[in-house]
């Protein structure tokens, strides 16, 4: 499992999905957030504006990511 800093307290999900270079654009996030290939923490993810935070799994397809707070 990769894990992915972010900066802020919350991030939106296509925003993170950016954020961690898994899609190189909005609308290609929103194309596999609507293609049912993300989930958060377990439970399908089916909007982009779903809130992601610290402590929180994205999965995509078979790969997986903990959200962690950057230091500092």
């Amino acid at each position: 499992m990769e894990k992915i800093a972010i900066s802020t307290e919350k991030l939106k999900l296509d925003q993170f999905l950016k954020w961690a270079s898994i899609v190189n654009s909005g609308g290609e996030a929103k194309e596999i957030i609507l293609a049912g290939t993300v989930q958060v923490n377990g439970k399908l993810a089916l909007g982009r504006n779903k809130l992601i935070f610290a402590g929180d799994i994205v999965k995509v397809g078979a790969n997986s990511y903990l959200v962690v707070k950057e230091a500092g």
